[in-house]
């Protein structure tokens, strides 16, 4: 598989019976950790850029989600793709790490319940915050369902495109940035989802999208959403790109009012992925983030 800008040695991890997480370990093993959270359908890949300016200094600790990435893709049979699942691995993980305390948490889409479900009950462990077009909370009132996840999650259709043609992993590396990939970035996006069967995660993480209190996820969302703003006394930077048709400014402004100190850093002519159009711009960003907030 050529990986541009990913010359990274992947550990792997049994986080649970038989299933095996890939996640990169890169840094100095006693540098302040950083843990990035990518979401659906991208994988560690998303964060190369942020791993290779941060490693030779911080410990970087970036692992690919159960069914994405580099990670086993098990069937519905051996895996239930829940957010719940997904909280309960990055606790395996950070705890087979011995990784207790003073976190930097970087999240990105699904990164973000996730890494805001694991602090409900690592709250402390929490020191520092990056984030980039995610959510935390249950979708805003003022923000429509996108027609796209409604196909994907509700009809057998969109089911059937997402994992007969890779049409969720595919969009996302054409429409989710305004600079058009390089064809090999592009590649390298879609690359783990290569199969029928290696497209489960994509689908089941769009299928387990919270909108009401009947849905599996909603009640670690909504209870992320209003924990919060217990947030807002850690040092955070936001980095966005305005053009996500998902994460847009109505999200933006939700943790810009639970987290009213953040430093923020907004692109119009940015999309999903930030790290893809912006990378160039918004990692020094961080890097001064993290020497002007050191933990010690």
């Amino acid at each position: 598989m050529n990986l541009p800008d990913y010359p990274f040695q992947g550990q792997r991890f049994e986080v649970r019976p038989g299933l095996s997480m890939h996640y990169l370990d890169e840094g100095p093993k006693d540098g302040d950790v950083i843990v990035m959270l990518h979401g659906n359908p991208s994988w560690s890949y998303y964060w190369r850029h942020l791993v290779l300016a941060l490693r030779g200094r911080y410990r970087c600790i970036v692992p690919d989600h159960i069914g994405m990435g580099n990670s086993d893709k098990p069937g519905d049979s051996k895996y239930a793709y829940t957010l719940q699942s997904r909280v309960d691995d990055l606790s395996a993980l950070l705890k087979h790490l011995g990784i207790e305390r003073d976190i930097t948490l970087a999240v990105h889409d699904w990164g973000g319940m996730i890494g805001f479900g694991w602090a409900l009950s690592h709250a402390e462990a929490v020191r520092r915050l990056i984030i980039t077009n995610t959510g935390a909370f249950p979708l805003p009132p003022a923000k429509p369902m996108p027609w796209q996840l409604v196909l994907g999650r509700n009809s057998l259709f969109g089911a059937f495109l997402i994992r007969a043609f890779n049409a969720f992993a595919a969009g996302a590396a054409r429409y989710g940035v305004e600079q058009r990939m390089r064809p090999d970035v592009r590649d390298a996006y879609v690359a783990p989802y290569n199969s029928w069967k290696n497209r489960i995660a994509t689908l089941r993480f769009v299928q387990d999208i919270p909108l009401s209190p009947r849905d599996r996820a909603w009640s670690l969302v909504e209870q992320a959403g209003k924990r919060l703003p217990e947030f807002a006394d850690r040092p955070t930077i936001i980095g966005w790109g305005l053009n996500d048709f998902v994460f847009d400014k109505h999200f933006l402004a939700g943790f810009t009012s639970a987290l009213p100190n953040a430093e923020v850093h907004a692109w119009e002519d940015a999309g999903h992925y930030l790290l893809e159009d912006k990378h160039a711009q918004f990692v020094p960003k961080v890097l001064k983030f993290l020497e002007r907030n050191p933990l010690r």
